[in-house]
């Protein structure tokens, strides 16, 4: 346990993520027919405590949005911790053979609460992993879909959470951010009002986890991660996907063409620290939250930093800068840094890697996997 992390104890009225109360009240939502909801859980300024309980299953987790950056990553991680059989990865893309072969997987649309339903109660989830979305740059190019996903798709999830009572995660990001929130740290209540549809949706989600949480109970829990560095998955339409895109063009041809202004400073976190994180979060006890919604930090840097970097390994990496207007745009609202000292204070976050690690490790794993794939390296 991190110096200074404050440790208590879970309700009785809880058994680990299973509720054994309902509210009747609940079953008057509109649209849904809700037959079970959590009891009121201890709230983030309780003083309850109580004898320890005993020891519960495992989670059962079902994840959504599986094929993008952080899914497949995040499952291999609660397989190791879980169970194989215990993590479901959904999409509504055909996996690759690596993805079949390494666990559960099924075909799950956000926009369709029946089956989703099916999924959960067939399946007896716990907890689950929402990371069905549109990122910034996509979502600008075609509104009204991501609409549809980030926020349809976000209600449904909310409402399968409180029928089944599940603990239920939803990221959300630096774009919830937008320019006239506090940029040098952001903390984690500050005005927000961001100017991307994803950014809107993800203040959305983090606004009805907290409502659902305070008036139902719903175990909801949100991160706001920084800029995510992979080698695994290819760069998805964010604003910071060039922090990516440049380890692999380093690495093919030496040249890298950056959409954004080389001073532009936006926080980042290599894959590993956003899975672990995440996992602890989604672990910490219920009253050892002081908030619904965190930021986490690891490190902060421009395009001619992380070039610098780079540099140190392949000298003749060349970067020439195109701002693209859009991206630009979004970045220029977003937050330089993030201030994530509650993370640390409640529930023990803390990073792993630097900058320096970063691309110590971007580079090292490209190359094994360029090498493994049979293509050149630079």
């Amino acid at each position: 346990m991190q110096p200074g992390v404050r440790v208590c104890v879970p309700p009785m009225a809880m058994l680990g993520p299973f509720c054994r109360g309902c509210l009747s009240r609940v079953r008057g939502l509109p649209g849904r027919n809700f037959s079970c909801l959590p009891t009121q859980m201890s709230r983030w300024n309780s003083q309850e405590a109580c004898s320890p309980l005993p020891p519960k299953e495992n989670p059962r987790v079902l994840i959504t949005g599986g094929l993008g950056q952080l899914g497949v990553g995040l499952a291999q991680m609660l397989r190791n911790k879980f169970g194989t059989d215990n993590v479901i990865l959904s999409d509504i893309k055909k996996p690759p053979p690596h993805v079949i072969s390494s666990g559960p997987f099924v075909y799950a649309d956000v926009l369709d609460f029946k089956h989703l339903r099916e999924l959960v109660v067939n399946n007896r989830i716990t907890w689950l992993i929402h990371y069905s979305a549109l990122l910034s740059a996509v979502g600008e190019a075609n509104v009204a879909l991501a609409r549809k996903i980030n926020i349809t798709g976000l209600h449904n999830v909310l409402d399968l959470a409180l029928e089944n009572c599940l603990r239920l995660f939803v990221p959300s990001t630096i774009g919830a951010f937008g320019p006239s929130s506090p940029r040098d740290p952001a903390p984690d209540l500050c005005v927000q009002r961001p100017r991307t549809i994803y950014g809107v949706s993800k203040v959305h989600g983090e606004l009805m986890g907290e409502y659902l949480h305070h008036k139902y109970g719903l175990d909801f829990r949100c991160l706001r991660y920084p800029g995510v560095i992979s080698v695994n998955t290819p760069p998805g339409g964010g604003t910071t996907d060039y922090a990516v895109q440049i380890f692999h063009d380093a690495l093919s041809t030496g040249h890298h063409e950056c959409y954004l202004r080389p001073d532009t400073r936006l926080p980042m976190m290599h894959i590993s620290d956003c899975h672990r994180a995440t996992v602890e979060f989604m672990q910490a006890p219920e009253c050892q939250l002081s908030l619904r919604t965190y930021n986490i930090a690891a490190m902060s840097f421009t395009p001619e930093e992380v070039a610098q970097e780079i540099r140190k390994h392949l000298p003749h990496l060349k970067v020439t800068y195109n701002p693209d207007s859009v991206r630009q745009t979004i970045a220029d609202s977003w937050p330089v840094r993030f201030d994530d000292s509650n993370a640390r204070r409640d529930w023990g976050w803390a990073p792993a890697f630097g900058l320096e690690e970063l691309v110590s490790d971007m580079l090292r794993s490209i190359r094994d996997k360029r090498a493994n794939e049979g293509l050149p390296v630079s």
